[in-house]
């Protein structure tokens, strides 16, 4: 089964993202937690595209078009429930606008703004821009990410994000200096919460470069 593969890859590879917690007051509470992945959060409604530009199909087919390629990816970190992280994980609509701002063009449909995109990129490009939306590590809650301002976001790639918290939500601050910044959906926050693994959806897919 692709997921139990993926796991034991994780487990081997990416173990030592649990031990910067040990001897830290947040690995008792992290114990608590439970271990379902996020993976399995993006997989649970089937991997197909559909008329629903509000959820991930867009990503869930990013993360198995990388991890095919590249089954050793650290992007497989997300199928392992028992190391924790933090995902901002950007819709099907934020991938559209993506879409749009690099061709200049309208997009009609999920699969059309997929193979747009996925025919601009190859697979270690498209890893790098997964793990940009990827903090390993650390279980950051909504309620968190609303007091921590200014926080500098180490991401699974190696750079990092900036959180700018106003009166209008929490954003993201990316490598793109002339876009708008990401901003995340309260109606899309905590998703798995419980677990070591998180999630929050976000508008605009993050750039670790500027474009």
């Amino acid at each position: 089964m692709l997921l139990r593969r993926l796991t034991a890859v994780a487990s081997a590879g990416l173990l030592a993202s649990v031990a910067l917690l040990a001897g830290s007051p947040a690995q008792a509470h992290q114990a608590k937690l439970g271990n379902k992945s996020l993976a399995s959060v993006l997989a649970a409604d089937g991997h197909h595209f559909d008329h629903k530009w509000g959820d991930f199909d867009i990503v869930d087919k990013a993360v198995t078009t990388v991890l095919t390629a590249k089954p050793n990816s650290k992007v497989a970190v997300l199928a392992d429930g028992t190391v924790p992280v933090t995902a901002f994980l950007p819709t099907d609509q934020a991938f559209k606008l993506l879409a749009r701002d690099l061709t200049g063009k309208q997009f009609h449909n999920e699969r059309q703004v997929w193979h747009t995109l996925a025919g601009m990129v190859d697979a270690k490009t498209l890893e790098s821009v997964l793990l940009y939306h990827v903090v390993p590590g650390a279980t950051v809650t909504y309620k968190q990410a609303r007091m921590s301002d200014g926080a500098k976001l180490t991401t699974a790639l190696g750079s990092k994000v900036v959180a700018d918290v106003t009166k209008h939500g929490v954003f993201l601050v990316d490598a793109d200096k002339n876009d708008q910044n990401a901003r995340v959906l309260p109606r899309l926050r905590n998703l798995n919460q419980g677990n070591k693994q998180i999630a929050h959806g976000i508008n605009r897919v993050l750039r670790p470069i500027d474009l």
